[in-house]
């Protein structure tokens, strides 16, 4: 079997995944809108270019993947998914239109914010095990890498367009329309998840309801030593090396003095790097330890060379290539974990997985902050290179333990 298949676009054979693909861009658009927007409201409009604040926001938004996990991966093996998803989706699009609401009435303040980004985080907590793990009820386990990298492909298309649009949007009418428009956008998300041909649903089994399923779970995972590992390597790159948000305010605004439409073409620029990550992706049949190890080094790279860039032009190319091998480690991360797990155990797996990548921003993001705002932007991407470095370097070290327990096992 060749390592590589060019069908890089196979899954959208599938008519439940062409229709999922296609919900899920038009909300990704939006998110993206929103994301860009909210940041740009809280580093311009409600604080001095305070990243401090922005870090907050961002630990408020992702804290609830951590604080609920013994929840949230239950939910996603036990209950009926598609069903889940319609209530998590519709709950994130009335959030987008209340926040709009408030932000055209011209009412929002900062307090708000810190509530909406809570509130955000808390639903996300619960629909992304979920969503993760639909995506195997909807092709099945032989395309499963394929239909992440696509999932992926789709998200950053949207990280792509929603900036860019948004930063026009700001320039012309105010953040508050980016907001609304992200809550009508999970309208499509919703449509695709009523019209699915719910007969041709690769359904797995239901965990059962019983006391100690979260510790189950836990127990999984420390009885893997591949899994253990994958979260190390994700901790290091989560905490430190994925506050996107912090280093393009810091860096564009504050460094290269970006104005709204530049601001938002920073994002499209990193959305353009995701994209080829995905792509990547998307061609592999299978994934290897190995290519997290080399991906978490080409992610130091690019943040490094970021972190020196003299102009503007140099940091948007470095977003590239940061963006590319972020895009490829995470999702690598997300093949790997699934295609490794017992059905019965994914949910709860990836619900620790979303915890680590995104539970840890409450530790990270306020850090990362505090340096761009005292030490300097260019030492807060410096730190984003040190986790990508920590993380190549663990996952060699894994790999050196590995070989030689495979060798002591063959001569014994």
């Amino acid at each position: 079997m060749k390592p590589f298949n060019s069908a890089v676009f196979r899954s959208l054979r599938n008519f439940n995944y062409r229709l999922w693909a296609a919900g899920a861009l038009v909300s990704n658009i939006g998110t993206w809108m929103q994301r860009t927007a909210q940041d740009w409201l809280v580093f311009v409009v409600l604080t001095p270019h305070n990243g401090s604040v922005l870090g907050t926001v961002m630990a408020l938004q992702f804290a609830p993947h951590f604080i609920f996990l013994p929840w949230t991966g239950i939910a996603a093996d036990r209950f009926n998914q598609r069903k889940l998803l319609m209530f998590t989706q519709g709950a994130m699009g009335g959030l987008g239109i209340a926040l709009g609401l408030m932000t055209v009435g011209g009412i929002i303040q900062l307090w708000h914010l810190y509530v909406f980004a809570f509130l955000f985080g808390t639903i996300t907590a619960v629909d992304a095990p979920v969503r993760q793990t639909f995506v195997s009820e909807l092709v099945g386990e032989s395309d499963l890498t394929n239909a992440v990298a696509l999932n992926s492909m789709s998200f950053n298309a949207g990280r792509f367009i929603g900036p860019a649009v948004s930063g026009v949007l700001i320039a012309s009418a105010g953040t508050g329309w980016c907001f609304l428009l992200n809550g009508f956008s999970f309208l499509g998300i919703l449509a695709s998840l009523f019209f699915l041909r719910k007969t041709e649903l690769n359904l797995s089994g239901r965990a059962s309801r019983r006391r100690g399923a979260f510790t189950e779970g836990l127990r999984y995972v420390r009885g893997r030593p591949d899994l253990q590992a994958i979260l190390l390597m994700l901790f290091f790159i989560g905490t430190f090396g994925l506050n996107f948000p912090i280093f393009l305010s810091s860096m564009g605004i504050r460094i290269f003095h970006a104005d709204a439409a530049s601001y938002g073409f920073l994002s499209s620029v990193i959305a353009t790097g995701t994209i080829a990550g995905a792509l990547l992706n998307a061609g592999y049949e299978r994934i290897q330890f190995r290519h997290l190890v080399v991906s978490a080094g080409m992610f130091a790279c690019g943040c490094a060379a970021a972190a020196l860039s003299p102009d503007y032009g140099f940091f948007a190319a470095s977003l590239v290539v940061t963006g590319a091998a972020a895009m490829f480690f995470t999702n690598a991360t997300n093949s790997l974990m699934q295609l490794s797990t017992a059905p019965v155990m994914r949910g709860r797996v990836m619900a620790l997985r979303v915890a680590v990548a995104m539970g840890a921003t409450p530790i990270g993001a306020p850090m990362t902050g505090w340096v761009a705002d005292n030490i300097g932007p260019r030492w807060a991407m410096g730190i984003a290179a040190l986790s990508g470095l920590a993380a190549a370097v663990a996952g060699l070290m894994v790999s050196s333990f590995n070989r030689k327990q495979s060798k002591y096992q063959d001569e014994t």
